[in-house]
């Protein structure tokens, strides 16, 4: 095991300290983390889906802030704003909660909108752009947003736009009941998450970061995923497939999670293990009732799966 690779495990199991018996979540959040992406963490309330981000936030030595959605949140309240300093004469810019390294954006669809769209540039672009002036956030930056699908009362959905800034969307479920007793025995004293120390620094995760673009992936690789990208866009039960952007996004998390795993090379399982949790939030199912919109575009993302030859 190479020096990168025990790091990268400690880091995974500091996280998983806290979120018990839910490796894959992790595994897949990581995958987010180190390709450059984020990550959206879609389940019903209660299961973890903050604890996992702030879990991951503790486990970095970075920056670190929280954002609580509200129906009348706007969006200098993620920005910033200027405020007029009558002692100097002219206005100062206050940064937002936005510049930060890791930001946890909970419960992102409660909010409108106009509010959704400031995180945009942002997470697409690492900068954001307020009063004529664009602004560089620092460097890690990583958003892991999460929503409860289940409730629509006071909601407003993710907009496709928004949906595709986001490298992975994944959920969390309910555990097992043995590990559920371990759960409750790991909070007799309070939260667990509390306890975590930093297992990575962020210049360790930036080299990481860069590290995960010299995996090499071949181009039966990059044949692989595109004839399952273009399926998508043939499908009969799917109004609209999956774009270029989520092209290269499923490209840089499969170099990702080669990385994670120790190799310098991607293979085709590689590709079959993302392509549902990376591009399943992409597109969208005709004749589909909301709720029931990811459940079936990862039935279809499974089917395509199938029915593609393997390189």
């Amino acid at each position: 095991m190479t020096p990168d690779t025990s790091s990268i495990r400690r880091l995974e199991e500091n996280i998983a300290s806290v979120l018990l018996g839910k490796p894959e979540p992790i595994r897949l959040t990581l995958v987010a983390l180190f390709g450059g992406g984020h990550v959206l963490v879609e389940d019903a309330p209660g299961v973890g889906k903050t604890s996992l981000a702030k879990s991951v936030a503790k486990s970095l030595d970075c920056t670190f802030n929280r954002l609580q959605f509200t129906p009348d949140m706007l969006p200098s309240d993620i920005l910033g704003s200027s405020i007029f300093m009558p002692n100097l004469g002219e206005f100062e810019f206050r940064k937002g909660p936005i510049f930060t390294n890791v930001l946890l954006a909970d419960e992102i669809n409660r909010t409108t909108p106009r509010t959704q769209s400031a995180l945009l540039e942002a997470m697409s672009e690492n900068q954001v752009s307020i009063e004529g002036q664009t602004w560089t956030l620092s460097k890690p930056f990583f958003v892991v947003a999460t929503q409860n699908p289940f409730e629509f009362e006071g909601t407003y959905p993710l907009p496709e736009n928004q949906l595709d800034r986001f490298m992975i969307c994944t959920g969390i479920g309910y555990p097992e009941r043995s590990t559920e007793l371990e759960v409750l025995n790991s909070h007799r004293k309070g939260e667990a998450v509390d306890t975590l120390q930093p297992a990575m620094t962020g210049d360790e995760l930036q080299r990481l970061q860069a590290k995960v673009r010299e995996v090499r992936v071949d181009d039966a690789i990059g044949e692989y995923i595109l004839d399952v990208v273009h399926a998508t866009r043939d499908h009969d039960m799917l109004q609209l497939g999956v774009s270029t952007r989520g092209a290269l996004t499923l490209y840089r998390a499969v170099q990702s999670l080669a990385m994670i795993e120790g190799r310098d090379f991607a293979i085709p399982d590689d590709v079959k293990t993302l392509a549902e949790p990376v591009l399943a939030h992409r597109v969208a199912c005709g004749g589909i009732v909301r709720e029931n919109q990811r459940e079936r575009a990862g039935q279809i993302i499974r089917q395509i799966l199938e029915e593609t030859p393997i390189p």
